[in-house]
């Protein structure tokens, strides 16, 4: 008789825990921000060669004004922060496949990224320009770039308008795509390309610091806002981030940043 109610009261036990178990979610079974807040980190995918944004300095450590910023979120969320740098042609993947949480180094909001990704509110303005090393690099539109060679990094925004361009197929043979525009830079330094297509904040911070100063052609291709990508439909964890900014911009720690790395305030929120 013993062994019988030893019996009954062992099956009781683990019909308790597999009941109990049955309505418990792990990370994995996670999105949004019930994601971020269950393990208590925001994990920021990121092109580490991308300045004044995000990247390396002589030490190899990373900084930059989304490095800042980022912290500063973190902050304001109380989750720890960690940067994973990643090929950025293949950010799309990490974010579906949870290797990274969300994509935050000077990406542009553009029209594809909007249908793709839950995105942040805009936070920066900043523009797509061409730069050249010499005046003799003449573009006074975008059909001028039929007579240049064009570098720009591979999967980049600058890329893409560029490919939304209505003179695009008058120029489209030209354009060399690097990995990185670090690259596409020392392919223009080289004398490979005639002439580079970038994003204003970098194209500036990179000038700053060349002996040979480049020049910004008359042309470019209008205004590029910046936003920070989370999986779709995580729209949750993007309007967390985004209130966590218009704190920053309201406390001052916004400005105190963009001042930093940019000279100027251009931190927004739109």
């Amino acid at each position: 008789m013993k062994k019988i109610i030893a019996t009954i009261l062992l099956l009781a036990l683990s019909a308790t825990f597999i009941l109990s178990g049955c309505g418990q979610k792990g990370d994995a079974d996670l999105s949004g921000w019930e994601y971020i807040e269950s393990k208590g980190k925001l994990v920021v995918g990121l092109d580490d060669t991308f300045a004044p944004m995000g990247f390396r300095d002589t030490d190899g450590n990373l900084v930059g004004l989304d490095i800042d910023l980022a912290t500063e979120v973190g902050k304001i969320l109380g989750v720890e922060i960690e940067f994973k740098p990643i090929v950025w042609n293949t950010k799309e993947t990490a974010l579906a496949q949870k290797t990274v949480d969300c994509l935050w180094n000077g990406m542009s909001a553009t029209p594809e990224r909007q249908e793709e990704m839950a995105l942040t509110k805009k936070y920066l303005n900043n523009r797509i320009i061409i730069m050249a090393l010499s005046d003799d690099v003449k573009v006074t539109s975008a059909a001028d770039l039929q007579n240049y060679k064009i570098g720009t990094q591979a999967e980049s925004a600058a890329l893409e308008v560029m490919e939304a361009n209505s003179d695009y197929d008058i120029f489209k043979d030209n354009i060399l795509e690097y990995d990185t525009y670090d690259e596409a830079l020392l392919a223009l330094t080289s004398g490979r390309v005639d002439c580079i297509v970038v994003d204003e904040v970098l194209g500036e911070y990179k000038n700053s610091r060349l002996e040979e100063k480049m020049v910004v052609c008359d042309y470019n291709f209008g205004d590029d806002y910046y936003a920070i990508g989370c999986r779709k439909g995580e729209t949750d964890l993007a309007d967390k981030i985004s209130d966590a900014i218009a704190t920053l911009i309201e406390n001052g720690k916004a400005k105190e940043i963009s001042e930093k790395w940019l000279g100027r305030d251009l931190i927004i929120l739109q």
